[in-house]
């Protein structure tokens, strides 16, 4: 059930990080090192099961949000869950401080009006 916002002393912006400023540009990580990052943990910290599970819930969509800055490796083996990391466009941009996707719309923009 809903609960007035009223009921609450304080609220807090709801802001998560970039690829970019959670993950190392030359590492890949599972979705549950994602989530320990998310929360400003070690990726290799210890949790319990149950915590581990709450964090996923927000690593989860948290990977698909961002899944264009990002990249996808297969398990090494069976027993390996998938492996996330930046693609390189995420660090070019974080590193020119301009947004993943704005280098392909300007070309292409470019491309077009050249055309015309």
């Amino acid at each position: 059930m809903p609960t007035p916002k009223s009921e609450f002393p304080e609220l807090h912006p709801c802001d998560f990080y970039t690829p970019s400023e959670l993950l190392s540009a030359d590492s890949m990580y599972t979705v549950y090192e994602i989530a320990r990052l998310l929360q400003g943990l070690e990726p290799d910290a210890e949790i319990d099961e149950g915590t581990e599970e709450i964090l996923l819930d927000w690593a989860i969509p948290w990977v698909m949000q961002n899944a264009d800055d990002l990249v996808v490796a297969e398990p090494r083996t069976d027993e390996e869950p998938g492996f996330y990391g930046l693609k390189e466009s995420a660090v070019e941009s974080a590193e020119s401080g301009e947004p993943a996707d704005s280098t392909e719309s300007d070309e292409s923009a470019a491309d077009e009006g050249g055309e015309r």
